[in-house]
């Protein structure tokens, strides 16, 4: 078997020291493997996604020596092999229309307050449309927006009981799922959990790599894998890179991008050396102290490096 992993983000904005973290693990394992390494642009959120962050994306991962085999995937450009996928859930009977807004779920979980064990609820959709008959729903989508939920008891009962994803050490991790996940959004007809893995099966994916934040979706992958009848990668959930307060670096919270590192006067040298020590951390209070102190090497360790 050839292995072979990716790198997919999400141009939702300029790539940061968290997204170069990711990158560089990623390319760490292909090198290390002698595999392949694809690289993604997953823009299917035409709300938040941009043209102009993808090229920025392109430019930023060859400032920082990030090199990739083959052409590079957008899955704005594959909207079919999604849609067909999704037309595959909807014939198995493991997916429903759900007309639900946000403020809907968060009254009926409301209303769940007083039952037992209401807060391990939390966040999660409770049901409201999965039992609505077939007439009901065909009336409903004529007139009501709607989105495509995965019926998560229906879909395992169909899998089985032992179904766990693998991770990078070889342990089997069983897959539970407490909510049933929105795999069809009401503007595109698809989500990013469907998107993932059907990119991840046509790509032939073996190893994901990826921040440990995304660990709670691998159950979700491994269900629609099954389903699907795709082969399951290996997953291996590598640590966040987290500031001076120990908070992961996000794009909302404004992390240093390495476009304004790179005006700052960073090297790309001398942020891949910084990034592949152990223990993420990016103690900097700014990118002009980031810039001093990376350039006369005056660092702590930084990076817990994948190594499976």
């Amino acid at each position: 078997m050839t292995l072979r992993t990716r790198f997919a983000p999400s141009p939702t904005g300029l790539l940061h020291v968290g997204n170069a973290y990711s990158a560089l693990q990623c390319r760490q394992w292909a090198e290390r493997h002698h595999a392949p390494l694809l690289l993604r642009i997953e823009d299917i959120d035409t709300t938040r996604c941009r043209p102009e962050y993808a090229d920025a994306i392109i430019e930023d991962l060859g400032w920082i020596g990030l090199t990739w085999q083959g052409p590079v995937r957008r899955q704005s450009e594959h909207a079919t092999d999604y849609a067909e996928a999704m037309e595959r859930l909807r014939d198995m009977g493991v997916a429903y229309p759900c007309f639900c807004t946000r403020s809907d779920i968060r009254r009926e979980i409301g209303r769940m307050g007083s039952a037992p064990h209401a807060g391990e609820h939390a966040g999660h959709y409770p049901g409201t449309c999965r039992s609505l008959a077939p007439a009901r729903q065909r009336e409903r989508m004529v007139r009501d927006a709607y989105a495509w939920r995965l019926d998560a008891g229906k879909a395992m009962a169909m899998t089985g009981p032992v179904l766990a994803w693998q991770d990078g050490q070889g342990r089997s991790h069983p897959v539970h799922i407490g909510s049933d996940v929105v795999i069809g959004r009401k503007d595109i007809g698809f989500s990013y959990h469907l998107a993932v893995v059907v990119d991840d099966a046509l790509q032939g994916i073996t190893h994901v790599i990826r921040g440990r934040d995304l660990a709670e979706s691998t159950g979700i992958h491994r269900l629609l894998q099954a389903l699907l009848g795709f082969d399951a990668p290996v997953y291996i959930h590598h640590e966040l890179v987290r500031d001076a307060q120990g908070q992961r670096l996000a794009k909302r919270d404004r992390a240093s991008t390495l476009r304004s590192l790179r005006e700052a006067g960073v090297t790309p040298a001398a942020l891949r050396d910084y990034l592949l020590q152990p223990d993420p951390h990016w103690p900097f209070a700014d990118d002009r102290e980031a810039a001093k102190r990376l350039a006369l090497g005056k660092t702590t360790s930084l990076s817990h490096t994948v190594d499976r």
